[in-house]
């Protein structure tokens, strides 16, 4: 148990770390806007195109593994949107953003640095291809609910800004920079290669630290009624779905189906607040929700970090 403990502290103690120092230092909130951008922009693009540019390319094209994380993944925001729909009375709006809060987990900045010190390198590729879909879902689906919210009529513009800013997120570039590069076999020259080493290894500290920053500026506030079954959705259900559906689908390696339970057991991204402040909408319940959220994870994703390490994970046939 002391080595689950092991891996799991000091993920949540630098968010715990960074929400104490936003908590107690009087800094301006502009402060982090740098921050924000190197890790989005500079240093979780790099880890991303790390990972997958040094996977073979067979590994990356697995269509079924692809298919069974759209079905976990599309089955919690079912959940969630349906939840969220009746309880907050057919609002389209709120109920995008809370779909989020139950389905999409935070597989960019805790997702990586946790699977692959729990599992190894194995974990590298299911980890990127797990964000790529779960990326490529929700910012697809948040602008589409949205402008059903808002009834405006070009659909066809819309869809192309989907489409354009699902092609041109930092991350997804990254992405696929690496596929390419894996495809072709592509090696940059050792200087660059350190350099990107550098930017990768930065990017889960400096993801976490922000990301507990950024909670503690956010007032809490009342606590909505439909968010303590949203989060049941996305710590408890979610990765049971996926342990059912990456077990039923096909036959996976091990560590392939781990990495797809212990991503799914993780807390609602903070990407949940960035889409409801883009908005303007759900503002306070979506940050009451990462809040919240990635307190209760220290008990959810421990758990599933045991079940994984001591072998109790149930692999049904």
């Amino acid at each position: 148990m002391s080595d689950i403990i092991g891996l799991a502290l000091p993920f949540f103690g630098l968010i715990f770390l960074g929400y104490g120092c936003g908590r107690f230092v009087r800094l301006p909130e502009e402060g982090l806007a740098w921050l924000t951008f190197f890790i989005i922009y500079l240093a979780l693009p790099a880890l991303f195109y790390r990972i997958v540019s040094q996977t073979p390319f067979a590994e990356l094209v697995n269509p079924r593994f692809i298919l069974a994380v759209v079905i976990s993944t599309s089955a919690c925001a079912l959940l969630a949107l349906g939840l969220a729909l009746w309880l907050r009375r057919g609002n389209v709006g709120e109920a995008a953003i809370a779909t989020t809060v139950g389905a999409y987990a935070n597989v960019g900045y805790m997702g990586p640095g946790l699977t692959l010190a729990a599992l190894g390198q194995e974990a590298a590729t299911p980890a990127a291809l797990i964000f790529a879909c779960d990326s490529l879902f929700f910012f697809t689906l948040v602008p589409l609910l949205m402008a059903v919210q808002k009834r405006e009529g070009h659909i066809g513009a819309t869809l192309l800004l989907v489409v354009r800013r699902v092609l041109t997120h930092p991350f997804n570039v990254a992405t696929l920079l690496g596929i390419v590069s894996a495809a072709f076999e592509f090696r940059a020259p050792g200087a660059v290669e350190r350099m990107l080493d550098f930017l990768k290894n930065a990017a889960a500290p400096c993801a976490l630290f922000a990301l507990g920053v950024t909670v503690a500026l956010r007032p809490l506030g009342h606590v909505p009624r439909e968010l303590p079954p949203l989060l049941v959705i996305k710590l408890l259900v979610h990765p049971a779905i996926a342990l059912v559906v990456m077990t039923s689908l096909g036959t996976f390696l091990v560590p392939w189906v781990q990495t797809a339970v212990l991503m799914a057991s993780l807390p609602p991204a903070l990407n949940c607040f960035v889409l409801a402040r883009q908005y303007r909408i759900y503002v306070e319940e979506a940050s009451a929700a990462v809040l919240l959220g990635t307190a209760a994870s220290v008990v959810t994703v421990t758990g599933a970090l045991y079940l994984i390490k001591s072998g109790h994970l149930p692999l049904l046939p």
